[in-house]
C-alpha cells in the first residue's frame, strides 16, 4: 500500500468491459503538506468517491484487480481509503 494525494481525475468514455462505471484518478505517492514527492504519479481506479486535493491509501498489484471477488478487472492500483487526519499531525 501506499499513501499520496490525488492531483487530477482522468475522463475515459470508452474502456474495458469490466471497467465500465469506474472512476480514474491520477495519484502522486508520498505527497504531504510539507514534501513534494519524486516519485511518478500512477493512475488508480476509485470507487469510494475521493477527490483532487484528498489524501488517499492505495493498494497495487493483483490485490487491486481482486476487489469484486466474483470478476477479476484489469487493474494495478485502487484507492482503499481516504485519509482523515494522519497520525503525525501532518
Amino acid at each position: 500500500m501506499l499513501l499520496g494525494t490525488v492531483i487530477e481525475n482522468i475522463w475515459a468514455t470508452r474502456k474495458e468491459d469490466g471497467l465500465t462505471g469506474l472512476t480514474f484518478l491520477v495519484i502522486q505517492p508520498g505527497v504531504d503538506q510539507k514534501h513534494i514527492s519524486s516519485e511518478m504519479p500512477i493512475i488508480a481506479v476509485d470507487r469510494i468517491g475521493a477527490g483532487i486535493g484528498d489524501r488517499v491509501i492505495v493498494t497495487q498489484g493483483s490485490p487491486a484487480g481482486a476487489v469484486q471477488m466474483d470478476l477479476k478487472i484489469p487493474i494495478d492500483a485502487i484507492v482503499i481509503g481516504i485519509v482523515d487526519t494522519p497520525t503525525n499531525g501532518t
